[in-house]
């Protein structure tokens, strides 16, 4: 099971979130370009401190090359944020900024992935990251956050790289939010295995992955991540189930097509996720989302995995 956030909004000021993207490969590189940055931040009114959010050996270096002026900075070590999901990162970016950002969501974050405790992950992870980081133009968009995206080519590989660089403006191949995202999402998903479980409803569900080897708390919590996902994109044709503990699959076959790319990553107002925040609380209670909207003479679908 992936770990819940808290998904409070910061609050909207008119705002322009300006996100920006750095590359380097040593530590060195990580202090030349984070050094302005933090700077820039320390001098911008109506700003708190800035942050960074990077592997602690980064941190390190920054300190030593910060000194004494180090005291200025907020430093999180980015196992501690990114500690699941995507979605989930959408909702730590957003809390954070409720709770500590200046008016409109001001505030300078210096981010680095933590692609290290990524290493042997697949590319669907990797590709729902940089859809996180193109809808990040159009989720933070309101805010006058000042976002700086550090990728580390000693843990980033190139082909990511190259597709971050799309999702971030000011890299010369910048592709906007849609383009991007629809170009992901036109890569089919794996067919279903041969034999499925053809269910009933969606509050089938959590009978179903008990008996696939679910502790009765997840299979409970996944069954709550379909019904919530059903009841706003239904209503659905059928519900097909496969696979076994922890990886348990839940595909909804759809009457119409979801058509919102940003569907499941607004944050609603306060709070932890609940059913009834549709597909928000699904993306943040299960490993993996995927919509499709369907090609021609196939039904959109939502295809949730639990871990």
């Amino acid at each position: 099971m992936t770990s819940t956030r808290t998904s409070a909004r910061p609050a909207a000021a008119g705002g322009h979130f300006d996100h920006r993207m750095a590359v380097f490969g040593s530590d060195e590189g990580f202090v030349a370009a984070a050094l302005p940055f933090l700077a820039e931040g320390l001098a911008a009114p109506d700003e708190p401190p800035p942050v960074a959010i990077a592997a602690p050996g980064l941190l390190a270096a920054l300190r030593d090359a910060l000194g004494t002026d180090a005291r200025d900075i907020g430093c999180i070590d980015h196992t501690d944020w990114y500690t699941g999901t995507a979605a989930n990162a959408v909702a730590q970016g957003a809390g954070y900024l409720a709770a500590n950002a200046g008016p409109g969501g001001r505030l300078h974050l210096l981010m680095e992935p933590d692609w290290a405790g990524r290493a042997g992950r697949s590319v669907r992870e990797s590709t729902e990251w940089i859809r996180y980081e193109s809808l990040a133009n159009l989720l933070f968009a309101p805010f006058a956050t000042t976002a700086l995206c550090a990728y580390d080519t000693r843990t980033a590989g190139p082909a990511v790289i190259d597709a971050a660089r799309r999702a971030h403006p000011g890299t010369g191949v910048y592709e906007q939010p849609p383009v991007l995202v629809r170009e992901l999402d036109a890569v089919p998903l794996p067919p279903p295995p041969r034999t499925v479980t053809l269910l009933p409803a969606a509050e089938s569900v959590r009978a179903w992955a008990a008996g696939q080897g679910l502790a009765a708390a997840d299979a409970e919590l996944f069954a709550r991540a379909v019904v919530a996902a059903a009841g706003a994109h239904g209503p659905v044709v059928e519900f097909l189930a496969w696979g076994e503990a922890p990886a348990c699959v839940c595909e909804l076959r759809l009457c119409r097509a979801v058509g919102d790319p940003l569907a499941g990553f607004v944050p609603p107002r306060g709070g932890e996720p609940e059913p009834g925040q549709g597909l928000w609380f699904t993306r943040q209670v299960c490993a993996y989302v995927d919509v499709r909207d369907g090609a021609p003479g196939d039904r959109a679908k939502i295809r949730v995995q639990y871990a």
